[in-house]
């Protein structure tokens, strides 16, 4: 595969992954389903047929619908995922992992089970305004068999407490790596893996573990729910790789991936298992070429 290239292959990771080549890979950068909504074989929210806002689960907001079966379920995942991620990458690279933080813990230690050493976690902070998610209680006061009196006493007890979710800020980042083979430089020496560039910058500061870039802006064909920000996953890419070698993102979704590894000189394969989202991949890439 010829730098500044991509190759966009639609399918199932679990299945497509095994078909690379051992040690091929120089970084990886990917953002996983969280297993939040109740996503179907292709990774969609909500049952096949059917569109759900990316805030529900059922008709009931995140986190009225609480169920840790969740955080298990996607932990299993990502241990079986991360087991086909560590085999095609060379000693010494790095996987940068997106999750969503209350299931942060969960997604690393999936990682970990397969091999893989967490080095770090980071932040991408956004502060473009988000959705406040906490749910009042009152429609619930208002539907118990109690008297209106009774209802509003219980109301103004509550004193107009909510769920427990603050407006999200920041999506976490698992910085992980595969062992490397012997020392930091001879490791680069062999592979180019496994140290990162100091000098890659997002605001002319040395790197650090907080990267404040704004959320994109949907086009008028990209629908996707989660789109990164091209300038973040740039950023990553410096951070961790070399021009001219290969990234890896086995859940490209819309394409972010392939277009900034592009940007940075670098050859993309991507992995999606949604046929829509693989045509809008298409479609970005062929506009940014």
């Amino acid at each position: 595969m010829c730098p500044f290239t991509s190759q966009i292959i639609h399918g199932d990771c679990r299945e497509k992954l095994p078909e690379l080549e051992d040690e091929s890979i120089h970084l990886i950068v990917t953002d996983p389903p969280y297993f939040l909504d109740g996503l179907d074989a292709d990774w969609k929210k909500g049952k096949k047929g059917t569109k759900r806002a990316t805030g529900v689960v059922g008709s009931l907001p995140v986190g009225m619908k609480f169920d840790p079966k969740q955080g298990i379920a996607l932990q299993a995942f990502m241990t079986e995922v991360s087991g086909l991620m560590i085999r095609v990458l060379k000693p010494g690279a790095f996987a940068v992992v997106f999750s969503q933080p209350r299931l942060v813990h969960r997604m690393a230690i999936g990682l970990e089970d397969a091999g893989f050493e967490i080095r770090d976690l980071y932040a991408w902070h956004f502060t473009r305004r988000a959705q406040f998610k906490a749910f009042s209680m009152a429609h619930f006061v208002n539907r118990m068999d109690k008297t209106d009196e009774e209802k509003e006493a219980l109301k103004t007890k509550l004193g107009g407490r909510k769920t427990p979710q603050l407006r999200p800020q920041f999506e976490a980042m698992i910085l992980a790596q595969k062992p490397r083979i012997g020392t930091f430089v001879e490791n680069w020496r062999v592979h180019e893996t496994g140290l990162i560039d100091a000098s890659a910058s997002l605001d002319g500061a040395a790197p650090s573990t907080v990267m404040t870039v704004e959320k994109p802006k949907r086009s008028h064909f990209n629908g996707h729910l989660t789109v990164k920000p091209v300038a973040l996953v740039e950023h990553l890419i410096r951070l961790f790789s070399v021009p001219g070698q290969i990234v890896l993102d086995p859940f490209l979704g819309s394409g972010t991936t392939a277009v900034a590894a592009m940007r940075q000189g670098r050859a993309c394969i991507g992995i999606e298992i949604n046929g829509e989202s693989v045509c809008i991949a298409n479609r970005r890439v062929a506009i940014d070429e």
